[in-house]
């Protein structure tokens, strides 16, 4: 029985840690965004290692594949418990932190592929934690499957393999797409609520100085904000969300004006993205303009989506010499639409038809 019980763990740990490392391998650079927003101010507030996120996420995610690998295979049995041991004590800790002290919404734990709350993560976590603790006492069971040479092989194998899956995703895109913005979906349904959906339930809190201390009262409380207290600040607080779409936050904002439902029309529309102008792909932003010129003899509109600030954009245009116009849209939404900083969509009355990454350009099909 307890050799079945070890087997079973054996497998199912194995298997999750490599369907798990796959779907972030497959998308490292969206991984790097969780990792960061970890080492953010108001979760941990580690920012000096915020520059490492994706070198760091880029290990975790290949250490997760070889790990579930040499654990199926029974490769040096004592170090890969000890390795999955230590990083199922770190995942959990922070899925834990992150449920406890609703920072970070979601850990990423497979990607955009499956979508887990912090205490589904947290429970996931504690599952694997017990069925690793089972290999942990009873590691005398996990047995080789080959021979030595075999065995390293394998291991090698999979770590190159990993490693070359890694590069190419950085420098083209995903090979699957599990984001809402996937080529086929259209925008305009992506943001619909549908009628009878559940809606959020805020509740309006009130800051007033009262003593010098701040301190919140809500709506049923305002009889009771003693005399001579003085007004700070009004927040809402969510008591339960509700439903909400999967493309939200989608805006292309110019001088105070949002003009997605205009351009979300075009037939022939070349979305240029690039969330971060200061630290965009210099080779990548050297193309743009002559892609500009290319695709507007082909009958396309062409805009760019950035989060920059005006004056990196003014800098931005001269620098490479863009005659396009930029619209403002939140990092995270930019961030989400396409990895690459810039990258390249072509959308055709809100149906998002091709993605490419800025060393990919050859392969648009206008």
């Amino acid at each position: 029985m307890k050799n079945i019980i070890t087997q079973f763990s054996r497998i199912f740990v194995g298997i999750l840690f490599i369907i798990s490392g796959l779907i972030k391998l497959n998308d490292p650079i969206g991984f790097s965004y969780k990792l960061a927003e970890y080492f953010s101010e108001p979760v941990f507030n580690m920012p000096i290692f915020i520059p490492l996120s994706l070198s760091l996420a880029l290990f975790l995610v290949i250490l997760e594949v070889v790990l579930g690998i040499m654990l199926l295979i029974g490769y040096k049995t004592k170090f890969t418990v000890w390795s999955l041991l230590i990083l199922i004590v770190l995942f959990t800790f922070l899925t834990f932190y992150s449920a406890y002290y609703n920072v970070v919404k979601d850990c990423g734990c497979f990607g955009d592929a499956l979508k887990l709350t912090p205490w589904q993560s947290f429970t996931k976590d504690i599952v694997l934690l017990f069925l690793i603790l089972i290999l942990f006492f009873n590691q005398k069971l996990v047995k080789p499957l080959f021979r030595n040479n075999i065995q390293n092989i394998v291991i090698f194998a999979s770590i190159f393999l990993s490693s070359l899956m890694g590069y190419w995703v950085l420098n083209h895109l995903p090979i699957i797409d599990f984001r809402p913005y996937k080529v086929g979906n259209n925008i305009q349904k992506g943001m619909r609520i549908p009628d009878g959906a559940e809606k959020s339930v805020v509740e309006m809190v009130f800051i007033y100085k009262v003593g010098g201390v701040d301190k919140e009262f809500t709506e049923k409380d305002l009889m009771a904000i003693p005399e001579g207290a003085v007004f700070v600040d009004r927040k809402d607080k969510v008591i339960s969300e509700g439903y909400v779409p999967p493309i939200h936050d989608f805006t292309m904002e110019k001088d105070g004006s949002d003009y997605k439902d205009e351009f979300l029309e075009s037939p022939k529309l070349m979305l240029i993205t690039a969330y971060d102008l200061v630290n965009a792909d210099h080779s990548g932003m050297e193309k743009m303009e002559k892609l500009n010129q290319e695709a507007k003899a082909k009958g396309y509109q062409v805009i760019a989506m950035t989060a920059s600030s005006p004056e990196e954009i003014a800098a931005s245009k001269k620098q490479f010499g863009l005659t396009f116009d930029f619209y403002f849209c939140d990092a995270i939404t930019v961030k989400t639409i396409e990895r690459a900083n810039p990258s390249i969509v072509l959308i055709e009355k809100g149906t998002i038809k091709q993605k490419v990454h800025h060393n990919d350009i050859a392969d648009l099909k206008f």
